[in-house]
């Protein structure tokens, strides 16, 4: 079967994973394979992409090569990394079709492990584990080429630390709901991650890892691969550049149709659509001709999948992540830009409500922050593409609520006016360029904020008690009783008002004594003697009884529903019990 004829593109494959665990070797060790015999047809260096073409994938994976793939290659997106992959749109989500989820083997899933794999989710993209730096496990001979011939010879010691290895990253994925297995123990790839033992160092795996992603793509990926080759060209953007003699040029990657020189396109830029004239399309030259003056040769047209260099007035407001279209017709051009502020507006929040505000530098980071923190249930107010302004901070100056007064700035500017007002109004600015760390740092200080909040409440009320009488150290019987007690939950406190189990009032604590020292608080297990007004031993009280402190109904509503957590499990019990006492005669009493 004619691969062009069926009009199939190379999938785009990202590379995902924590920092230091071989995203960038790997890559390398795929791009500079030195297998690559010459008639089976170099790798083509693109802009920001490697091209992996499918005769020298064949060459690599010589070994254990099946002849029924009919994909054209793979090509790998060069920057590694959540922030190029979450950049990296196409209608409908990622631009990537496929990705690879570098994980040390040794060291397991780590925070932006984490992350990547919340990003993988929101995107949707199928994608498989590359357990990389597995030369380091212990008595394990690693050298280039198949994993499972070189496992085939190792010591039975070595396979058997591997294997702990791997099902100890098969218990941790479960818990991040992902069911996954070393990939030639697989039966139906559609339920099951694949794990591909690698060594970035050695490329050891690497066959296995380009015959998986190959064929998951030809098996599951098909009618996404498909493109109009003569059709209009659609791409998304990878960077903005100013290029010395040229002026502003965009790095991109065209994943559907063919772009010529010439033709009109439509980017969705900062403020609005950008529509501007491809005045150039550039390619980097092949390796033997990088003699020539320069580095990149001038075409007339590309198909897609390619990495490419385009040279167009205008370019300067465009953004890293945009998305871009040929556009023949007026009706082309308001096509597009419908979809582009249908796809903002599908992201972008903005409400009148309680909440914090989003900042980010593209629409794809923005997707994946707002999905993050609507998983943490907080409220948003406003999330959109853009610099933190004066206007950000006066709006979650607003919020009534202090830990919603933050704003979270993913890789984008903050105006001076922004940070002077965020100290004047008290509002919290959390930046930074990796995803999780500021949603982690906004986390802690909502949690720190939280916390201090509950304390203040908690001071100011009267807590929960139950405490026991000793009938054995009973030192008065009235005009004040004094006798002995043991604080059996919560605590005690001078002026507490005591009750028996039957609701009825006993009298208030007038003064607490421990070890001949007057106290004002006793805590659970201590034992103390307490002087109580307006009762007697014998009389109304036995001197054996359970009392509870009795909780004012103000207090008790606020304890219920805002603060029960705070207290430990017997003090909470202690209050559920003097609630059941109250509500016995007025079911309705602190709700």
């Amino acid at each position: 079967m004619d691969i062009r004829k069926m009009n199939v593109r190379t999938p785009i494959v990202a590379v995902l994973g924590h920092v230091d665990h071989g995203k960038t070797t790997i890559l390398d060790k795929i791009r500079k394979s030195r297998v690559a015999a010459k008639e089976a047809g170099g790798i083509t260096q693109h802009i920001g992409a490697t091209e992996i073409p499918i005769k020298l994938i064949e060459e690599i994976c010589k070994d254990i090569w099946r002849p029924t793939i009919k994909l054209p290659g793979l090509l790998f997106i060069d920057t590694p990394g959540h922030k190029a992959f979450t950049n990296l749109r196409k209608r409908g989500g990622a631009l990537a079709d496929l990705a690879i989820l570098v994980i040390d083997i040794n060291e397991g899933v780590m925070p932006q492990t984490e992350e990547a794999l919340s990003i993988l989710r929101t995107f949707k993209t199928p994608f498989v584990i590359a357990a990389n730096k597995i030369d380091k496990i212990p008595g394990w001979q690693s050298k280039e080429g198949s994993f499972l011939k070189n496992f085939a010879v190792q010591e039975e010691f070595a396979k058997m630390n591997l294997d702990t290895k791997i099902y100890e990253l098969v218990a941790s994925m479960q818990n991040f709901g992902f069911n996954c297995e070393r990939f030639d123990r697989i039966r139906d790839f559609t339920k099951t991650v694949a794990i591909i033992p690698v060594s970035g160092l050695t490329g050891e795996g690497i066959p296995e890892l380009l015959m998986v992603l190959l064929g998951l793509a030809q098996r599951y990926l098909m009618n996404s691969l498909r493109l109009q080759v003569e059709g209009k060209a659609k791409g998304t953007i990878l960077e903005i550049k100013e290029e010395r003699g040229v002026g502003v040029v965009c790095d991109a990657i065209i994943y559907d149709g063919t772009l010529r020189v010439g033709d009109k396109i439509a980017i969705s830029g900062k403020d609005d659509v950008i529509v501007t004239n491809v005045k150039a399309i550039l390619k980097p030259r092949p390796a033997r001709e990088m003699r020539v003056e320069s580095r990149f040769e001038r075409v007339e047209k590309v198909t897609a999948a390619a990495g490419i260099r385009i040279v167009a007035p205008n370019l300067e407001k465009a953004i890293a992540g945009s998305e871009f279209e040929v556009v023949e017709t007026t009706e082309d051009l308001r096509k597009f830009k419908e979809r582009v502020r249908k796809e903002y507006e599908e992201i972008a929040i903005k409400t009148e409500g309680e909440g914090i505000v989003i900042k980010t530098d593209a629409i794809g980071s923005l997707e994946a922050i707002i999905n993050e923190i609507k998983s943490l249930q907080i409220p948003i107010k406003k999330a959109e593409v853009g610099e933190v302004d004066k206007r950000d901070v006066v709006e979650v100056s607003a919020n009534k609520d202090e830990v919603n007064k933050a704003i979270l700035a993913f890789n984008v500017k903050i105006l001076e006016e922004a940070i002077e007002e965020a100290n004047k109004f008290g509002v919290k600015i959390f930046e930074g360029n990796i995803i999780y760390a500021i949603i982690d740092q906004f986390r802690k200080w909502r949690e720190e904020l939280k916390l201090a909040r509950e304390k203040q409440k908690i001071e100011a009320l009267i807590k929960p008690g139950k405490i026991k009488l000793l009938k054995d150290f009973v030192f008065r019987r009235s005009k004040p009783a004094i006798i002995g007690v043991r604080i059996l939950a919560g605590e005690l406190r001078r002026g507490n008002v005591l009750i028996k189990p039957d609701g009825s009032k006993v009298g208030e604590v007038k003064s607490m004594q421990k070890e001949g020292k007057n106290v004002a608080i006793a805590k659970l297990g201590e034992e103390l003697a307490i002087a109580i007004e307006d009762v007697t031993i014998g009389r109304q009280l036995e001197g054996d009884e359970v009392l509870y402190v009795d909780v004012p109904e103000k207090h008790a509503k606020v304890i219920e529903k805002e603060l029960l957590s705070s207290f430990d499990e017997e003090t909470r019990k202690a209050f559920l019990e003097f609630l059941d006492i109250k509500r016995r005669e007025n079911p309705f009493w602190a709700k």
